[in-house]
């Protein structure tokens, strides 16, 4: 009798925890759809990093981004890694004119709304491919958008590394970039003391929390020549890879207390 009544309240149970699930993906799809709640959740999210740059100072040895070293270097093509890109809006200089790739997936939409709030203009494609030889018409898309902001005077943000392929090891696309615009990579990283890793994501995205300490790192660039052949664009791809994990190793080390 007492195994029954247990099954039973399990059942029971159960049968509650189902209906919820079910109730849920009910209302998720009409909210997913509304305009007013992907903007009012990007608006959000714009908030939250805005607090992070407020109060997460800049330590000593972080790169001077506006009007530093690297000024006489743009319009240029900001390499980033999945996953450790999120704040970036909040640290680009103000009055620069940036135009970010952002994913074409259902995920990446709000990610673009939230950009939009910055000022950013997003152009919708995935650049990432193995080869220069097989992007997808929206990834080739995508990068004659960067090209012509490029050309614009403006510089592109791009997350380097293939989505859902092998993290922090950069694809061709952002290369094929570099060579077709004549502009150069700067591979670029931000981290603050306060964090929490997703160790059970893809990428191990990295969520920045505010009231620490904050770092930017703009690594060795990379510069792609016009006339370059499959081996020396796969050397680049490798260089792109080994100057932004530099650069973020650097970024975690300043905000960890230089250890």
């Amino acid at each position: 009798m007492e195994h029954e009544a247990v099954k039973g309240a399990t059942g029971r149970r159960s049968a509650r925890s189902g209906g919820t699930r079910t109730l849920w993906r009910r209302i998720r799809e009409p909210l997913a759809q509304s305009n007013f709640v992907k903007n009012f959740i990007a608006n959000l999210f714009a908030w939250f990093v805005r607090l992070i740059r407020l109060t997460s100072p800049l330590v000593e040895g972080s790169t001077q981004v506006a009007g530093g070293a690297y000024a006489h270097l743009e319009p240029g093509i900001i390499a980033l890694w999945h996953g450790q890109h999120i704040l970036t809006p909040a640290y680009y200089p103000k009055g620069r004119p940036l135009v970010a790739m952002v994913s074409r997936s259902a995920d990446a939409e709000l990610q673009a709304l939230m950009i939009e709030k910055f000022g950013i203009e997003a152009v919708r494609g995935s650049g990432g491919r193995d080869s220069s030889r097989h992007l997808d018409k929206g990834g080739a898309k995508a990068l004659i958008a960067l090209k012509k902001a490029l050309v614009a005077g403006k510089n592109v943000a791009m997350i380097a590394d293939i989505p859902h392929g092998t993290p922090r090891d950069a694809g061709m696309g952002i290369v094929l970039l570099a060579r077709l615009s004549g502009r150069p990579i700067l591979p670029s990283a931000i981290a603050t003391s306060r964090r929490k890793v997703l160790e059970k994501s893809w990428d191990k995205t990295t969520i920045n929390l505010p009231f620490g300490r904050s770092a930017v790192i703009v690594g060795a660039p990379v510069f792609v020549p016009a006339d370059a052949d499959e081996a020396e664009m796969e050397r680049k791809r490798q260089e792109v890879t080994a100057s932004l994990n530099a650069a973020m190793a650097e970024a975690y080390r300043l905000v960890d207390g230089g250890k």
